[in-house]
């Protein structure tokens, strides 16, 4: 019996195209350094205010802790990540270097037109820190009486703390309710510690 064959056709299969649906690990490196600075630059103040107000009810005294809060947090966040991205860049680079004569994007998946941002990263850091530290600062800055005072930034804080979570869940593809709950209970724990710790300290007379 013969062998029967497909009949011979030119039509040629279509082209593979792109995909064309999100990788959400591109956004890594700047959405950690916006999503990490708000997040640090509103628990690091609101704690700091929070702290103080546990022993001096001047408001005077919130303030100026919140400020230079915020200040010192945002210049310390922006070095921080300069060096660490910088660190970063150094080594793709010297791996790139290495691997010269193999193919950069595929064998280390490294692309050379998206080599980690140094600058972009600490500006994105120092900017987001200070916009997630004055949510506690003007919260809390022209209320005169220390409970409302106290309460006006927890409470705003919670809010705030929650949408970070759930703003940054949602760039990188997450669960926005899950990210939005570690978020804030991570900061409540934060401001807790402090105002007891300072409260503390301030009962016993330390």
């Amino acid at each position: 019996m013969k062998r029967k064959y497909p009949p011979h056709t030119d039509v040629v299969p279509p082209p593979l195209l792109p995909c064309d649906h999100k990788h959400y690990s591109h956004r890594s490196p700047w959405l950690r350094a916006m999503v990490l600075g708000a997040n640090d630059g509103l628990i690091s103040v609101a704690s700091l205010m929070l702290g103080v107000g546990a022993v001096n009810n001047d408001v005077k005294s919130m303030v100026v802790s919140g400020l230079a809060g915020l200040v010192a947090g945002a210049c310390s966040m922006a070095i921080g990540e300069f060096v660490s991205v910088f660190s970063q860049r150094d080594s793709e680079l010297a791996d790139v270097e290495k691997e010269r004569q193999a193919h950069a994007r595929d064998e280390l998946g490294i692309d050379m037109d998206d080599l980690s941002n140094p600058m972009q990263a600490a500006f994105a850091s120092a900017v987001a820190f200070s916009l997630g530290a004055a949510i506690p600062l003007l919260a809390g800055s022209f209320i005169v009486t220390t409970k409302y005072r106290v309460i006006s930034i927890v409470l705003t804080s919670t809010m705030a703390l929650a949408g970070f979570g759930a703003i940054g869940a949602k760039l990188g593809g997450a669960s926005m309710t899950k990210a939005a709950m570690r978020v804030l209970i991570g900061g409540w724990i934060a401001m807790l510690i402090t105002y007891g710790v300072l409260r503390l300290c301030n009962l016993i007379g330390v």
